[in-house]
């Protein structure tokens, strides 16, 4: 198959980058690098999760932090919900175009982050989802260890086909597949990518892959030779996993965009600002710039 000709990118750092930080990042802060993330001309960005502060305690300050969100119709604002308690506040901030539901290919690892079984999982969204359809929003699916669990090892792409044919008959536009622990290698990337291409089309697909192994890229570019049209990327590299030990970030939104740009694929971003950004947050945050393109752009 051809390479798609241009790729949307999902910044996900300001939660999935932030949410494992080990020390408080203020709204200040947060605020600053979905600005500097807009200027990049980034249009996809989810900025929180409203999820119970004692599990995330980074983004107990979710209703803040939408709240004070600009009003910019050339970006839409995302955030996750585990619950209706989450779904009532995140259509109370009135900002959000899009909404976020999250369950797991592996049936350890959803009991482990979720405490319940994925069967469970998907019963519990489905008052989010009608809620979400009554508002208007879109909602996006998050399918975690679609290339391997930390807890049951390798998950049939059976499964991760079955879960995401189920989340789209429920209601779900969007699905992203989350290579939760960064195992995965470019040819299971492309099987498992295929598999679920028979239940769902590219459009309809996002790929979240963690960099634990350095295969991120690798892989990423595996699955554009299939048709893949859909990334989800962390500046700097920023994120982990709380639930996933030795997680890595995310594959780096520079890395993935000087990728893009190598392949001829148009995206709409400023490398430049977005390298910028990237360098700005890691400052911010006491930590090294993870993503190897932003690290060589700004010297």
């Amino acid at each position: 198959m051809s390479l798609p000709r241009h790729v949307r990118l999902v910044e996900v750092s300001p939660r999935d980058g932030l949410q494992n930080e080990p020390q408080p990042v203020s709204l200040e802060t947060k605020l600053g690098l979905i600005e500097r993330l807009a200027q990049a001309r980034i249009k996809e960005i989810e900025v929180t999760g409203f999820v119970h502060p004692r599990w995330v305690p980074q983004l107990a300050d979710a209703s803040a932090l939408c709240q004070a969100l600009p009003l910019d119709s050339t970006v839409r604002y995302s955030a996750l919900v585990p619950n209706e308690k989450g779904m009532h506040k995140a259509l109370e901030c009135g900002k959000l175009r899009r909404v976020a539901v999250f369950t797991a290919a592996s049936e350890a690892f959803t009991r482990k982050n979720i405490n319940c079984g994925i069967e469970e999982s998907l019963q519990r969204f489905e008052p989010v989802i009608a809620m979400a359809q009554a508002a208007g929003l879109p909602v996006r699916g998050y399918i975690s260890c679609v290339l391997g669990c930390p807890y049951e090892g390798d998950v049939p792409v059976s499964r991760v086909r079955e879960v995401s044919e189920r989340l789209l008959a429920m209601g779900c536009d969007e699905l992203s597949l989350g290579d939760t622990v960064g195992v995965g290698t470019p040819e299971q990337a492309r099987a498992m990518y295929r598999a679920v291409r028979q239940v769902a089309d590219a459009p309809q697909l996002a790929l979240h892959f963690h960099d634990t192994y350095g295969q991120a890229v690798a892989n990423l570019y595996a699955c554009l030779h299939e048709g893949a049209e859909v990334i989800d990327a962390s500046v700097a590299g920023l994120g982990g996993c709380p639930y996933a030990s030795g997680a890595s970030g995310n594959v780096a939104t520079e890395d993935v965009v000087y990728l893009l740009d190598g392949l001829g694929i148009s995206h709409g971003v400023d490398l430049n600002r977005l390298a910028a950004c990237g360098q700005w947050i890691s400052q911010q945050l006491g930590r090294e710039n993870a993503s190897r393109a932003g690290r060589a752009l700004v010297g």
